[in-house]
């Protein structure tokens, strides 16, 4: 592992088409649109912008598919601008590239997602070389919203595990992210990628669906059910870590069991632009000390900060700012208390 470095990440790739509204009307009712912008979206599109814009040191580089059209022309002219190597980014001959209207209601930075799958659906176990490259962790997002990827496999059980078993026989440490989808398909997609995956990156309520476990309760999170959970996941095969994310902080549990608490930056309400993305800055953050092998506990901290920063901006990646501006946040803002 010493000889491999940087960040290879596929999935998703998504034009992130935001729209901020003054509310967010019932169904046949109007909204009025006060501006809008275009930005990154998809777990691997937005976590190497975002370590670009974090400033690392180490490559980064994509794997996907987009269209012949203008977004994704835009997509590989972000690539450029960021220095990811795009190389293995490609286009589909006549899927469009996918897109996401974003609506977020400017008082509160809440967003609601419209979803066009695009060429995404279209990726699959063909489209990953690992010999090409010598990056040290591969990650692989989201799971639940890859059509070909998410489907069965008479080995694996599922596509994105034996993309993830060929990663980890090519020798990359392997990362997984997953999309918050109102589903009972959790179980069914997650649990046979787990047995090839190193870092399981996801929130509360993907942790709550995959396990079935009740993770928020009424008075917040119940880290009790969150520590049972997470075990239930390393039964399942994870690796190294299981990181959970929430509005109130994050969580990592290891192999000694021993649950990792570190609370979210308090970000005053009138500095929150838009939440979109910040759960992406968080696995940036994340992914970014890993990498460069810092204990669990600094890399929960480089999470928050990054997703922090994140909040400040309209869109997915336009708020983050390089590490070390992100780490004073947590001297301006004060880092919340989730207990012991």
């Amino acid at each position: 592992m010493s000889a491999r470095s940087g960040i290879l990440a596929g999935g998703n790739w998504i034009v992130d088409k935001l729209k901020f509204v003054d509310v967010y009307p019932e169904q046949d009712a109007l909204a009025n649109i006060a501006r809008q912008a275009t930005g990154n979206g998809g777990s691997p599109f937005n976590i190497l912008v975002d370590l670009a814009r974090l400033g690392v040191s180490f490559p980064l580089a994509g794997i996907g598919l987009i269209g012949s059209d203008a977004d994704g022309t835009w997509i590989a002219e972000q690539c450029r601008l960021h220095g990811v190597d795009a190389t293995q980014l490609r286009a589909h001959d006549t899927a469009p590239t996918s897109y996401t209207d974003v609506m977020t209601v400017q008082a509160t930075g809440r967003r609601t997602f419209f979803h066009q799958r695009g060429a995404n659906a279209f990726l699959g176990d063909e489209h990953f070389d690992f010999e090409s490259s010598t990056a040290k962790i591969f990650h692989l997002g989201y799971l639940l919203l890859l059509d070909r990827i998410d489907g069965p496999d008479a080995e694996f059980g599922t596509v994105a595990a034996r993309i993830l078993a060929r990663a980890k026989a090519a020798g990359y440490k392997t990362s997984i992210d997953v999309v918050s989808e109102d589903s009972n398909r959790f179980a069914q997609i997650v649990l046979p990628a787990l047995r090839h995956v190193d870092y399981c990156i996801l929130n509360e309520f993907e942790l709550g669906r995959t396990t079935g476990i009740p993770i928020r309760v009424k008075d917040g999170i119940d880290f009790a059910a969150l520590q049972v959970a997470t075990q239930r996941l390393f039964e399942a095969g994870v690796q190294e870590w299981v990181i959970v994310h929430f509005p109130e902080g994050a969580c990592a549990l290891g192999r000694d069991g021993h649950l990792r608490r570190q609370g979210s930056l308090c970000v005053a309400q009138s500095q929150i632009v838009s939440t979109v993305g910040a759960g992406d800055a968080f696995a940036a953050g994340v992914l970014y000390g890993l990498h460069e092998g810092i204990a669990i506990e600094a890399a929960l901290h480089y999470g928050v900060c990054a997703a922090a920063s994140c909040l400040r901006g309209e869109g997915t990646s336009d708020g983050v700012r390089p590490l070390k501006e992100c780490l004073l946040l947590s001297e301006e803002c004060g880092v919340r208390s989730i207990g012991v």
